[in-house]
């Protein structure tokens, strides 16, 4: 009996490392979505301000400018929702993995 508590305990281990994975996956994709355009922004101001601007200066061309290209980015057919499914699936991925460890402990158990 005592084995078959330190194999449930080490699957559940296991478990909780691709758990743990696959949160960091989907909190990387989420934030390099968010941070992509900042980042891109920040780019355009140090450009800008290497041209002689000024950094508020530039923080007012730079923002629009990176707008506008969020929008292009918005009208392109599909590309919006492949991100979106992109996101989607590897939550779903993650999901079917942790779940398939709860049928290994079953057939432990049994």
């Amino acid at each position: 009996m005592n084995k078959v508590k330190i194999n449930v305990a080490l699957i559940r281990l296991l478990q909780f490392v691709v758990f743990v994975l696959f949160t960091f996956m989907v909190m990387a994709y989420t934030f390099a979505m968010i941070l992509l355009p900042l980042d891109a922004i920040v780019m355009l101001i140090k450009v800008l301000s290497i041209v002689g601007l000024g950094g508020i200066i530039g923080a007012v061309i730079a923002v629009p400018a990176v707008g506008y290209l969020g929008m292009q980015v918005y009208k392109m057919p599909g590309l919006c929702q492949l991100i979106v499914e992109i996101g989607v699936d590897l939550v779903t991925t993650g999901k079917a993995r942790i779940d398939a460890f709860n049928k290994i402990i079953e057939t432990v158990k049994a």
